[in-house]
């Protein structure tokens, strides 16, 4: 049964006003403009018959008051048609959005289809989709960026003999920490990823550079990561404000360079980390107010080089079973 006086259903997903059918408000709207047409001009004929009454003036001619009410209408229909033109402009703006929306949504689908694909050069494509898409969509840029960091959590089988191992695979991971090394080099970059939340929980690094990379803000975890074979490399990079964690993290025969590093502000844990058969490297590293954490930590086999270390006043450290050498002060 159909309804006559009910207004049209709003299309879902669409942002589309809810009006009333055309035939109806055509006749509502003719009507109203004849009625505020009928009132303006008797008011604008008893104004001006006002201002002439008692003055010895001669009657307000027809015409003059015909020529006030038009203006006036004029005017009404002018501004009128001023608030047709903005709502037609926020309509168009917001159908803009919805088909950019659709299309970054889409490009999203793809690249993650991508990302989940059998053969590698697929997935390096995926890769740098996503990346370009979380340039491109800072609304969801966070969510790119832990999808990224959602496929270096993923199973990794470096032993080309186990079954589970992929060929291409680590040119995948490695391009995928190029990027995000990238994107944290200038802070103050319209794409920069600095201040977001990159979660490496429980990934397998056999290498990878975040050289002269910026921490900073947002949460940074590489709990429970482990650091087996290859060079992972922090050299000059800076952490400061928010959290790193390097705790649990097992760095197991891999070389791990934090050679001229700046631990500023916030804290970075190294807490319950096992460092055996690997080198790690705080050689010249800097570590100004803030607190750094090596609080059970297991040094088995493994050595840790803090030559040339610079600690200031303000800094909190935390040794743990580590034998710090002597350091000077910034």
């Amino acid at each position: 049964m159909i309804i006559p006086f009910r207004r049209r259903p709003k299309q879902d997903g669409r942002h589309t006003p809810n009006l009333w059918p055309v035939w109806l408000v055509a006749p509502g709207a003719l009507l109203l403009v004849g009625l505020v047409a009928y009132g303006l001009y008797h008011g604008a004929e008893l104004l001006l018959a006002s201002e002439s009454t008692g003055q010895g003036k001669k009657p307000v001619p027809v015409q003059d008051v015909i020529k006030t009410t038009v203006t006036v209408l004029t005017l009404i229909g002018a501004a009128l048609a001023a608030l047709y033109a903005y709502r037609k402009q926020l309509l168009d703006e917001g159908a803009s959005h919805r088909a950019d929306a659709t299309q970054l949504t889409e490009r999203y689908s793809k690249a993650a289809e991508q990302l989940g694909h059998e053969q590698a050069a697929v997935r390096l494509a995926g890769v740098y989709a996503m990346a370009r898409l979380a340039d491109d969509w800072p609304e969801q840029r966070q969510v790119c960026v832990d999808v990224l960091c959602a496929y270096l959590r993923m199973p990794y089988e470096t032993d080309i003999n186990e079954p589970g191992f992929r060929h291409g695979e680590r040119e995948v991971r490695f391009t995928i920490i190029r990027i995000i090394r990238s994107h944290l080099q200038d802070p103050s970059d319209a794409t920069t990823w600095c201040g977001r939340d990159l979660d490496f929980t429980g990934a397998t690094f056999d290498g990878g550079s975040f050289n002269g990379s910026t921490f900073s803000g947002g949460k940074v975890s590489f709990g429970g990561s482990t650091f087996s074979g290859g060079l992972a490399n922090f050299r000059g990079s800076t952490f400061s404000d928010g959290q790193v964690e390097f705790s649990p993290v097992s760095f197991s025969g891999s070389r791990i360079d934090f050679s001229g590093a700046t631990f500023s502000g916030g804290d970075v844990l190294f807490r319950g980390s096992i460092f055996s058969g690997g080198q790690v490297n705080f050689i010249g590293s800097t570590f100004f107010d803030g607190r750094v954490s090596f609080l059970d930590a297991t040094l088995s086999g493994g050595e840790v080089s803090l030559r040339g270390l610079r600690v200031g006043v303000a800094a909190s450290i935390d040794w743990g079973p580590l034998s710090p050498v002597p350091v000077t002060q910034p």
